[in-house]
């Protein structure tokens, strides 16, 4: 019987090529099986078996067609991100809970913006949410008159965030009144992007089954460009922040039509 190369798949070798796997992934965020399959002149079902491997040990994540880095946001970098603008972000989030109304269907992104959005709004009544964020239905979960759904998979210390190969699969099953992403930034073109594949993927899908789209984030992100493109401010409905864009992205914005939303800052 002949034995093709990978099933006969030593351990130093297959060892070497999931280190490789991780590394590359660092740098570069997500690789296709079948890429894997030809960088290691290998089968996909090697390379998929490699992914499971490696997301058993908590080192990637597997997404359909492939797999993202599994810490893609640094733990520093995320409290930092808690911390800064937290005034800016409880405002969005009072603004953005003050445009949806009771007994809404809502998908809730991840993020320290989100979670504000959440913690807004939970003195409205009967809410339908999904969300991939331990932390926003967390803080939902005590309302008894909330129904509140999440995929399965593995949780993203750093952030609470939860995914899975399925996830984009999940949400697409919903439909939404309204869909609240934040992003990394939005570039002078108008592109929004976000700094991991997966989420990425998963918001994608929300904004699919979406009434209305409202991207919600503070003006820190203004002229940033995120790692991932999800799409640009044609695919936006409202933009709520706290200041408003200026220069060729106020222009930009007012192009395409998206209707903004100024958050009104408490006085100390």
């Amino acid at each position: 019987m002949h034995i093709r190369d990978d099933e006969r798949d030593d351990e130093g070798k297959k060892a070497r090529r999931r280190a490789f796997l991780v590394q590359y992934l660092e740098q570069n965020r997500y690789i296709s099986i079948e890429e894997i399959a030809s960088r290691f002149a290998v089968t996909t079902q090697t390379a998929r078996r490699d992914i499971v491997a490696l997301e058993l040990e908590g080192k990637v994540r597997r997404l359909h067609g492939g797999a993202v880095a599994s810490t893609p946001i640094d733990p520093t970098v995320y409290r930092q991100r808690r911390i800064a603008n937290a005034q800016a972000k409880d405002a969005i989030g009072a603004a953005v809970a003050r445009l949806v109304p009771d007994n809404a269907s809502v998908f809730l992104d991840t993020g320290t913006t989100c979670e504000a959005v959440a913690r807004a709004l939970i003195d409205h009544k009967a809410l339908r949410v999904v969300t991939y964020s331990l932390r926003v239905a967390s803080t939902l979960s005590d309302r008894t008159d909330f129904t509140i759904a999440m995929p399965g998979g593995f949780v993203r210390q750093v952030d609470g965030g939860v995914f899975s190969q399925a996830s984009a699969e999940f949400i697409q099953a919903f439909k939404f009144d309204f869909v609240v992403i934040s992003v990394s930034g939005i570039d002078e073109d108008g592109d929004i992007g976000d700094d991991d594949y997966a989420e990425v993927a998963a918001v994608r899908a929300a904004m699919m089954q979406a009434g209305r789209v409202i991207l919600a984030i503070d003006s820190s992100k203004f002229g940033r460009r995120g790692l991932v493109r999800l799409g640009s401010l044609e695919d936006i409905d409202l933009l709520v922040t706290e200041a408003a864009p200026v220069g060729d992205l106020a222009r930009v914005a007012e192009k395409m039509g998206v209707e903004l939303h100024l958050a009104r800052l408490e006085l100390a």
